[in-house]
């Protein structure tokens, strides 16, 4: 990535304990996603891909258009931030993915989602 297209991703998961139920292998996890464009010209976040893995080694593969039903356009040093969810099967995971993204001169590029670890809390140290 140049830094013309420099996008910057962060992320803050947290576990949904009153929508969760453990006894039926049920773990409610939500995350909270900033997407910051530190580069020069703006960009539009286009499809999402991601990756999320249960402790068992369970693997599910998300793509779509846009996140949050929203494809935002991301002018540089602004941030669009969103909030969604996930449902695993075990108490830990992770999820990892990018977003394909279109700069406003043309050129596709991506950008990465640094790994989310998804834990309950004190399961991880």
């Amino acid at each position: 990535m140049n830094e013309k297209n420099k996008i910057i991703v962060e992320s803050m998961p947290y576990f949904i304990a009153d929508q969760s139920a453990p006894e039926k292998n049920r773990y409610v996890f939500a995350y909270t996603i900033t997407i910051t464009n530190q580069g020069k010209v703006p960009a539009q976040l286009l499809r999402r891909h991601w990756l999320i893995t249960d402790s068992n080694g369970k693997i599910q593969e998300v793509r779509g258009e846009g996140v949050v039903g929203e494809q935002p356009h991301i002018k540089p040093g602004e941030s669009f931030r969103y909030t969604s969810g996930v449902m695993l099967e075990t108490s830990v995971g992770t999820m990892q993915g990018s977003y394909s993204m279109r700069s406003d001169d043309g050129d596709d590029f991506n950008a990465n989602v640094p790994v989310l670890t998804l834990s309950i809390p004190r399961t991880l140290h």
